[in-house]
């Protein structure tokens, strides 16, 4: 695959390729519960959002939010009403992002008592 910007083959471990860029965002925990609450509830308001991911913050919340959007993850659509009502929703590269972390979410949860067994005899 060529990077068309530069006609060079991506490659995710060239620090000046863009696709680290991508791993970078798409790796943050934030996006990673923004898109699989998506994934699970389908479009969702922002308050519906910061209620089902505990512990963001609105700053990190809106940060990431907009850059999902910017990077083509997710729709923002504002809708004419009093107060102005806004929905987000995955777009189709949104979705194809979905599912590769919904299988990591999994895993996390299946695994999540070794990974503890494991910290807690580092720490004896």
């Amino acid at each position: 695959m060529l990077v068309e910007s530069s006609g060079l083959p991506a490659d995710v471990y060239s620090a000046k390729c863009p696709t680290r860029q991508v791993l970078d965002h798409i790796a943050g925990k934030w996006t990673i519960l923004i898109v699989d609450a998506l994934r699970q509830e389908g479009t969702m308001r922002y308050t519906e959002l910061s209620r089902r991911i505990g512990g963001v913050s609105q700053k990190m919340l809106t940060q990431t939010l907009r850059s999902l959007e910017t990077d083509g993850f997710l729709t923002r659509t504002v809708h004419p009403t009093i107060p102005p009502r806004v929905d987000y929703e995955l777009t189709e590269l949104g979705h194809s992002l979905a599912e590769p972390i919904a299988a990591l979410r999994d895993w996390t949860e299946r695994h999540i008592n070794e990974v503890e067994r494991a910290r807690a005899l580092r720490t004896e």
